[in-house]
């Protein structure tokens, strides 16, 4: 039942919550030592203050600018050294025992980047990768998820044909929200074409006055900001697809062809092409063993999962297959950042 499944996401952050806690114990005390990697590479996407939502589906894709900065200070006192991306190979390969490595990153391209984000690097002098999807930069593509929430926001009751006939699902609550936001999801990312399913989606946004390439307008950045992002020392700008697609669910030829583009259209806005690389979604489903020989024959130095995992000296073996750790806004506290980056949960939670 779709309440069921909102009831099984909240015992799924309460069981996450338990665990940082227990990682947390585990690192003050030293215990589970040898679990610790050489480094880890941050996953963030919007970088903004806090505004409150009822419904609130992507909270753990934004992060607040004062816990970007604390999460930054955190690392500081326990001896990170920040790496840009592109560079981290090289780093570990000559890294002396002991020493940790941390590189940001931050995906889709967001305004809120360059505007919150890229102060608090600069003020630290922290290297960061801004991965950048040119059919959002270009708004010739919206994205979906953005799209979806806010059609539920607006919407009391919606009507949808998942494939099966049209439904209707109330939205009275954000529970019955939640549930709904559920099944699109679902629907998008596994039953039916992927482009085809954002089309439906976008079809019946619009008849509800809600235009999805306006939000990609008020949400990414545009071709000037993207130049003068670049014009900063500490910023890189990666790969990312153009259409921001599971790459892993196209063709040989449509996956290559949305990572190769995006580089040539990168390089047409920035001036050179870049050499690193983001998986959309960056999970297992998404991601196969196929994309990172892709990225591999397309030059990129370096290509990012969203597979969890620290860094170790044998990570960059397969350069085009590294993992990342996501700093999720469900869970905002400096402290969980040193156990993330340890690795002492994922190390919890193979046991």
């Amino acid at each position: 039942m779709p309440i069921q499944s909102v009831m099984r996401q909240r015992l799924k952050r309460a069981v996450i919550t338990g665990g940082l806690e227990v990682a947390c114990l585990a690192e003050r005390t030293g215990l589970m030592a040898s679990a610790r990697g050489m480094g880890a590479i941050f996953t963030l996407h919007h970088v903004r203050p806090k505004a409150p939502h009822a419904f609130d589906p992507n909270a753990h894709l934004e992060i607040t600018p004062e816990f970007l900065d604390a999460a930054i200070e955190h690392l500081k006192e326990e001896g990170y050294q920040f790496v840009a991306l592109a560079d981290m190979p090289g780093r570990l390969a000559i890294a002396r025992a002991g020493e940790r490595f941390a590189a940001f990153t931050l995906d889709d391209g967001y305004r809120n980047n360059a505007l919150h984000a890229q102060p608090v690097f600069t003020r630290h002098k922290v290297p960061f990768t801004v991965f950048v999807a040119p059919g959002l930069a270009c708004k010739t593509h919206g994205i979906w998820w953005e799209t979806l929430t806010e059609l539920l926001r607006a919407a009391p009751h919606l009507e949808f044909d998942f494939g099966s006939g049209p439904v209707t699902m109330p939205l009275a609550t954000p529970d019955l929200k939640q549930a709904a936001y559920s099944r699109f999801v679902r629907f998008i990312q596994s039953e039916v074409e992927e482009a085809v399913a954002i089309e439906k989606l976008d079809t019946v946004a619009r008849a509800h006055d809600i235009d999805p390439l306006m939000i990609t307008e008020r949400l990414v950045m545009r071709e000037p900001e993207l130049k003068s992002l670049a014009l900063n020392p500490l910023a890189s700008i990666g790969g990312h697809t153009v259409s921001h697609r599971a790459l892993a669910r196209l063709s040989d030829e449509e996956a290559r062809r949305e990572m190769d583009q995006s580089a040539e259209q990168i390089a047409a806005i920035i001036g050179e092409r870049p050499e690193t690389f983001a998986y959309p979604y960056g999970d297992r489903a998404a991601v196969s063993p196929r994309e990172h020989r892709l990225a591999s024959d397309l030059g990129f130095r370096v290509a990012v999962t969203t597979e969890p995992g620290t860094l170790s000296a044998r990570s960059f073996d397969t350069p085009t297959a590294i993992p990342r750790i996501s700093l999720n806004g469900l869970y905002q506290k400096p402290k969980y950042v040193g156990a993330l980056a340890s690795g002492i949960p994922f190390k919890l939670m193979r046991r």
